[in-house]
């Protein structure tokens, strides 16, 4: 599982023209989902999230994790974190999980994190749908977690 996380001031997801999902001060989670991934990576890779400190605190200093600050969160899926470019000018997602097993983890990890911030704290994309994502980066600040290298 990948994480693209970035910590915004604000976010939201359309698909169609009306959004469908938003989120105030907290991050934005992209998520990918490999096809060795379990219940148990997107748990981990949830507690993670949850527990990554790169909110400011009061001198400035990013010791603060979202639970810290009571911040939100917006999660859209993103099977593209699973690209492989290193051959030719097209990308190949075969990296990807299959749909099904995707979405499911998608979900996992979203009702992992309403049931510890609270379901009108998070907010999220449709899985599969053409999704136009909007954002003001705080900082800006960007981490990618990637379940594999963590051991998760």
């Amino acid at each position: 599982m990948r994480a693209l996380i970035q910590r915004v001031e604000r976010a939201s997801v359309e698909v169609e023209g009306h959004e469908v999902g938003s989120c105030g001060a907290g991050y934005l989670v992209l998520l990918g989902v490999g096809p060795t991934d379990t219940k148990d990576t997107a748990r981990r890779m949830w507690e993670k999230v949850r527990k990554l400190r790169i909110c400011a605190d009061e001198d400035g200093r990013t010791n603060l994790s979202l639970v810290d600050v009571g911040g939100s969160l917006l999660v859209v899926s993103q099977f593209t974190l699973y690209a492989d470019a290193r051959h030719g000018n097209r990308p190949s997602f075969t990296g990807a999980a299959p749909a099904e097993l995707a979405n499911h983890l998608y979900e996992l990890f979203c009702e992992q994190a309403e049931k510890d911030l609270g379901p009108s704290r998070v907010g999220r994309g449709v899985f599969g749908a053409h999704m136009r994502v909007s954002l003001v980066n705080d900082g800006p600040f960007t981490v990618m977690l990637d379940s594999q290298e963590l051991g998760l």
